[in-house]
Parts: structure tokens; sequence; C-alpha cells
């Protein structure tokens, strides 16, 4: 299953991204992580030394795209793969944990059953000359030829804001764990999440966090109704976590929230005729609005009509 942690910057989606993921890992399921945020803190925040990180996906796109694209006679290079490039016959198609150049060159080995993925900051030779979409384009392409089953887990936290809806990003998942404080700039992220997915029946939950009382909560409720999943307070052991201190665990409530969040993944039915024309429907809207002057090529070509995911 692939999920996403949303949110407003500073609302906490780096730390709930990453205790998830310890979650998940700690009850012995494999994970592949993936920090997508312009500010690449998963891996510390996952355990990592400072100044070690995962290597960044953006440095290598022409390569995985080149991969990719494989024998699909509908993609004429990998110049002209964009983020939005669907998969057809032909394609090479990703699976979890397998031998490809994500999983095995580019992948950061935390732990058994645990990879990293990232997709590389923001530099200082990007500065006026690309956009983060440049970066994020490298996980686009790994959710859409990722054929992912029961029990597997892809958790991405993504960057601040709505630049998950770029492209249509935001359908790549089976959950969006929208991380929200109990406070008016927090709730207004949630409509404008709720805003502008309405019409792709896309699962979006809320997470509270920084919650205090019952006030926070029943403010919450007020804001976002019944997509109000569970909450975080305050917790030392978080606290202890992010500081490096080793042997902290989270406190009852926090495991009991994290639960939560796993049941809600786990009860997600996966429509793969869904997820498929969704991709074609923005792979066809960002060709006739930007891709095809961008390679001189129409883009809409590369749509394969007879290609489905595997069964």
């Amino acid at each position: 299953m692939k999920v996403a942690f949303v949110g407003k910057g500073g609302s906490g989606k780096t730390t709930l991204s990453s205790l998830f993921i310890r979650h998940l890992h700690g009850i012995g399921l494999p994970v592949v992580a993936v920090d997508a945020d312009i500010n690449q803190h998963l891996g510390a925040a996952l355990g990592l030394p400072e100044g070690v990180q995962a290597p960044a996906l953006g440095d290598h796109l022409p390569a995985l795209k080149e991969y990719l694209r494989g024998d699909n006679p509908r993609v004429t290079s990998a110049a002209s793969m964009v983020k939005t490039t669907p998969p057809g016959h032909g394609s090479r198609l990703l699976h979890h944990f397998g031998r490809d150049p994500f999983h095995t060159d580019l992948a950061l080995d935390m732990a058994d059953g645990l990879k990293l993925l990232a997709t590389g900051p923001f530099t200082d030779d990007d500065l006026g000359v690309a956009c983060y979409h440049s970066k994020t384009g490298a996980v686009e392409l790994y959710l859409n030829h990722l054929v992912d089953g029961p029990g597997e887990y892809v958790v991405v936290d993504m960057t601040a804001g709505a630049d998950t809806f770029a492209s249509g990003l935001f359908t790549r998942f089976d959950v969006m764990f929208l991380v929200a404080e109990p406070t008016r700039k927090g709730v207004s992220v949630y409509r404008q999440y709720t805003d502008h997915a309405r019409d792709f029946d896309v699962t979006i939950k809320v997470v509270g966090n920084k919650v205090h009382d019952e006030q926070d909560v029943d403010y919450l409720r007020e804001h976002v109704g019944e997509d109000l999943l569970t909450w975080f307070g305050h917790s030392p052991a978080v606290r202890a976590i992010e500081q490096g201190r080793e042997g902290a665990h989270l406190e009852d409530a926090g495991v009991a929230s994290l639960d939560v969040l796993r049941k809600t993944v786990d009860e997600q039915v996966k429509d793969w005729d869904t997820y498929l024309r969704q991709a074609v429907e923005f792979h066809v809207r960002n060709a006739r609005s930007w891709a095809n002057r961008a390679t001189g090529e129409d883009l809409e070509a590369q749509v394969d009509p007879e290609f489905a995911f595997p069964a």
C-alpha cells in the first residue's frame, strides 16, 4: 500500500511519518520509506547519523527513466519520458524490494525489511533554474510503475503545502494522512486538500498533532468531522527519539494511534483500473499543458490503451 503524510510546514508530518514507519517495521512488516520533502529530514528521524543521506533520486533521473521505459515502443527515449508517463507494454514494472535501480542501487538499507529512498535536497545549483517538482518527479515515476501487494508498505513524507497536487501525484496513494494542528491554519490546509481531491475518490484522513486536551480534539472534530482519524499529544518518548536517545519507547496512547493508522491503510481496497485511469488522465493534462512543448513530441501517444496492471 502507498501512503503519504502531508500537511503544512511545522505540523509534524516528518515526525509522524517516521513513527509510523518505525511502527510498521517494528511489527515485522516490510517498508520502503521515501523522503520527498524539500527539507530532507526523514532519514535523521529514522536514526541516520548526521551527515549520512540516501542517494538522491533526482540526480539519477535520466538513468531511472531509461530503466523504466524498457522496450516500450510508445516512449521514444528517456528524454521524452516525463514524470506522469504511465507504464505500457514493454515498460519495466517495479516490485516492493525488487531487483531494480530504485531498490538496490539508490535505496539505503536502514535495517532488514526497511529501505530509505530520497528525492535529494534542493541545492544552490537549483536556485533560479529549477523547481522542486523536478525532484519529486522521480517519486511519481516510481509510484506509477510500482506494483505493490498486501502487506507491502511505501510511506512517503511529502513536501509541505499543496505540492502533492502537482501533476496528479495525490492520486498515487492509497491513503493520504493529513497532519493537522488544532489551529485555524491547520484546518485550512484540510479544506484546501479536500477541495482539490473532491472529484478523484482519494482517501484523506486527518491525524491531529500537538493536541493538548479535549478542547483541541473538539476543535478538530468541529472542522474536519468524521475525517479525524486519531491524534497525538505531548510525548516525552517522541522528544527522546528526536534527540537521538536510545531505548525510548512510545507511550501506549501513541502506539494505539499508530495501530489505527495501520488498520486504516490495510482496509483500503486496491483498484488498479482506477489507478491507471487517473495516471492516464493526468498525463494527458500535463502533455497538453506543458509537456508536449517541453519535449517537442505528442506525449499523449505514450498512453497504451491495451495495458493493464497485473492482477
